[in-house]
This record gives structure tokens, C-alpha cells and sequence, in this order.
């Protein structure tokens, strides 16, 4: 039994039920608060104690393994999250009860006093741990089992995301720099107040989705919940754990964005434009610029490539993925490279860097998070999603601690050597696919036949491939 059983007819807006727009709001709230708060800080860990907007003054080691820890607890809070939705509550009560730890941890931060700071990150880490897991599994819960508009509501839902990441990098990171640090944190606060009442105003789209699996009149759904998981549950698991590894290192790579990345666009890049200097933190919003233009695009590459019957698994996608985002980090090892020779580099290293990035997140991040909605069992779906997210925040630790080996190594021999692991890993993996996914028992299998129930004229399957 998936945890996609099939739902009640529900009202649909652009082809989706309305639901998913509900979701897609609360999470671009709450991005918005959690993204505006990390891109600025850093940067207050390391600005001088003394001046108009004086920060902590730690070094940039100390700032980057502060940020490495917390990032991936951040993450890793989400298996107890999911642990907790599965067993007691519900992933619509986790959720909302997420949703106010956030909106008290945000607002905590906006006090100057250490004691609060350090409250504010605790809040953080819980109610991100208890909304993000749960959240991103009611989008699955949405469709029911094969239905082929899930992969695209995911990148609809991720596309949220990252509107409200880039809104806050540019607002949150603007107040932060110019008007203080902690208005810039107090502005996160207000923004995920937002999206808790935007939630709670769109309960009566989520009727049928978030439910706690224990209350459920469904004999069948009850059955799943108590019974061994069977052959084919385990091996999706296997398959589901082998493809985190993937998602550590690309996330142990990606995440230098927030941090080494974030340092060198201050200290390194000229951000001189007509005049006018560019904020370090605005950077932070090219990422999600590129995947609110991007996409769609991407999401429409690969449905055209699966009706031709190219190949398009999920788990192709993902290492695809992983491959393009580290060939981004060659352009940060121009950028070193230009630095070193002349003491400056040009803006657009970071912008090319950031592209290839955001290409390569389109093709894991939004694929992953609908892989495990379709490869999870029933009993443990918020779970799974919480150890996806756990395997997020190991990546961000890992980026935590390759920014602080920059201190001794450089930022040349750091961009190079994330470039070509990257490359080197995904190539490997890529060659074990197929043995991979013949454990997923073909769980992607029926969403070809549903495009051919819908009239859909299909190429044969590259059986090359």
C-alpha cells in the first residue's frame, strides 16, 4: 500500500488541486523566513563589534562551523519531525505546530542579547524539523498513486520555495546590512507569521491530506500502518537510501552558497556596478531567481523526454544532477584563480557558478522529494522525508566543514576539488543505476501507462538506456 492512496475528487486551480497552492504559499513563507535569516547570518557572526551595525566578531572559521551545525540540525531535526507525524499527530498538526516554534524562534532573534540568540536558533531547528519533513509529504499526499502531474507539482511546490528565498536574500539581506542585523531577523519573524495564517486559512483545502494514519476509517490504510513492511517495501527503501548518498554530497557541495560562497562574494568579488556596490548577501538570491525562471523549463525538458520514451527515471535525473551542479564549482575556481593573480574577480563567476547550480538542484531536489512519495512505504512516509532532510543537513554540515578547511587549503584547491568529486562520483553512481532501479520494482512504471490512458502516443522505451 503507498502512502499515495487514491483521494476524494478535490477542487483543482491550473490543473492541481488547490491544496497544493495552499502548501506552496506556507512554504514560500516559510523559506522566506529561514533563507532570510541564513543569508545574513554569517555575516553577522563575523562584522566587527564595534560600528553602527556591529555584529559578533568571530573569525570566519568559527562563523562557518557555527553555520555547518546549525544547518544541519536544522535538517536533521526532521526525523524526529517525521517520526512524530507517523506515530501521534498527523503531518497537518506538524505542520502548524512547526509553523509557531518558527515564528517564536524568528522573533526571539530580533532581541540583542546572546541568551536570545542562541533560544531563537533552538526554536529554529525544532519547528523547522517539525514543518518541513511534513509539509513536502502532504504535497505527495495530494495525487494519488501513478498520477503523472506529481513530479510537476513538486517543481510547482519548489518553485514556492525558492520565491521566497529570493525575496528574503534581497530583503531580509538588504535591512540586515544596511539597517541592523536584528531588524533583519525580526523581519524573518514576520514573515513566517504570514504563511502560518496563510495555512490556517487554507485548511479547507487539506481535508483529505495530513491526516493521522491511526484515526483513518480506511481498514485498508490501517492494515498497512500495522503490518511488516514486504520484499518489495524493503528494496525501495534500499534504493531510497542508497540515492541520500547522492543527496549528502551534492548538498555538502551546493551549500558553500551560504557560506564559504556567501564570504567570498564580501571579501573577494569586485561588486561594483555602475557606481553602486552590491550587497554580499544579494548573491544568495541568484539561485532562486534562476529556479523561478528555470523551472518549469527543466520540469517540461523532462516530460517531453519521457514521452519519447528517452530516459527519465527519477533516479537518472538525480545523478545528472549532482554532475552539473559540481561542474558550477570550476567557474568559483576561475573566480580563485583570477583573484590570486589579480586581487579582484568578476561578478559573473558567481553567476555562472550559481546557474549551473540551480540546473543541477532543479534535476535532484524537486525529483528527490517526489521519489520518496512514491517509493516510501505508507507507515513510514513522513519519516523517509525526514531522513531525506537529515541527509540535507549531514550535506550542510560537510559544506560547514570544507568552508572552514579553506583557512588552510585556499579557496582554489577547495572550488577544484569539490568540481571534480562531484563529476567523478556521479559518473560512478551512474554506472550502477540500472541495478538500482530494477529494486524500485517499477514504481515509475505506471505513470507511463496512465499518459497512455490519457491518449497519449508514446515512443518505445529506449531499452539502451
Amino acid at each position: 500500500m503507498s502512502a499515495t492512496t487514491l483521494k476524494p475528487h478535490q477542487k483543482e486551480l491550473f490543473g492541481h488541486p488547490v491544496g497544493l497552492y495552499v502548501l506552496f504559499f506556507t512554504e514560500m513563507w516559510e523559506r522566506f523566513s529561514y533563507y532570510g535569516m541564513r543569508a545574513i547570518l554569517v555575516l553577522y557572526l563575523v562584522a566587527t563589534t564595534q560600528g553602527d551595525n556591529a555584529g559578533l566578531g568571530w573569525t570566519n572559521g568559527e562563523a562557518l562551523s557555527l553555520y555547518g551545525w546549525y544547518t544541519m540540525l536544522v535538517y536533521v531535526a526532521s526525523i524526529p519531525g517525521g517520526w512524530i507525524a507517523d506515530k501521534f499527530l498527523g503531518q497537518k498538526k506538524s505542520v502548524l505546530i512547526g509553523g509557531l516554534l518558527l515564528v517564536a524562534g524568528h522573533s526571539i532573534l530580533a532581541i540583542e542579547q546572546m541568551w536570545a540568540f542562541y533560544t531563537g536558533l533552538g526554536l529554529i531547528i525544532a519547528g523547522v524539523g517539525l514543518l518541513k519533513p511534513n509539509i513536502s509529504t502532504m504535497v505527495g499526499g495530494l495525487y494519488k498513486h501513478g498520477d503523472i502531474r506529481r513530479d510537476k507539482g513538486f517543481t510547482i511546490f519548489y518553485i514556492g520555495i525558492n520565491v521566497g528565498a529570493f525575496l528574503s536574500s534581497l530583503i531580509v539581506g538588504y535591512v540586515g546590512e544596511v539597517h541592523g542585523w536584528h531588524y533583519g531577523f525580526g523581519l524573518a519573524g514576520i514573515g513566517m507569521t504570514l504563511g502560518l495564517l496563510q495555512y490556517l486559512f487554507g485548511q479547507k483545502y487539506l481535508k483529505h491530506v495530513g491526516n493521522f494514519s491511526g484515526d483513518s476509517e480506511n481498514e485498508e490504510e490501517k492494515e498497512a500502518m500495522k503490518r511488516p513492511l514486504t520484499k518489495v517495501e524493503k528494496d525501495r527503501v534500499v534504493v531510497l537510501f542508497i540515492s541520500f548518498i547522492l543527496v549528502i554530497v551534492f548538498w555538502g557541495a551546493f551549500e558553500q552558497a551560504g557560506g564559504l560562497m556567501n564570504i567570498y562574494a564580501m571579501d573577494n568579488t569586485n561588486r561594483m556596478l555602475m557606481g553602486w556596490e552590491v550587497p554580499a548577501s544579494w548573491f544568495q538570491s541568484l539561485n532562486a531567481m534562476f529556479i523561478i525562471f528555470l523551472g518549469t523549463t527543466v520540469a517540461a525538458f523532462w516530460a517531453r523526454r519521457k514521452l519519447k520514451g528517452k530516459l527519465a527515471t527519477s533516479l537518472f535525473k538525480m545523478i545528472l544532477g549532482l554532475i552539473i551542479m559540481g561542474t558550477g564549482f570550476f567557474f568559483m575556481s576561475a573566480a580563485s584563480s583570477q583573484f590570486e593573480s589579480s586581487g579582484s574577480s568578476a561578478m559573473y563567476w558567481l553567476v555562472l557558478a550559481y546557474l549551473f547550480h540551480t540546473i543541477g538542484e532543479l534535476c535532484i531536489s524537486p525529483v528527490a522529494l517526489s521519489y520518496i512519495t512514491k517509493l516510501a512505504p505508507m507507515k513510514y512516509a513522513s519519516l523517509m522525508m525526514g531522513v531525506y532532510f537529515a541527509m540535507t543537513g549531514f550535506g550542510n554540515k560537510l559544506a560547514g566543514l570544507l568552508g572552514e578547511a579553506s583557512e588552510s587549503l585556499g579557496e582554489f584547491a577547495i572550488f577544484t576539488g569539490i568540481a571534480i568529486f562531484c563529476v567523478i562520483f556521479g559518473a560512478l553512481v551512474m554506472l550502477f543505476r540500472k541495478k538500482l532501479e530494477v529494486l524500485t520494482h517499477g514504481a515509475e512504471d505506471n505513470e507511463r501507462e496512465m499518459l497512455e490512458q490519457e491518449g497519449y502516443e508514446l515512443a518505445d522505451p529506449d531499452i539502451n538506456n
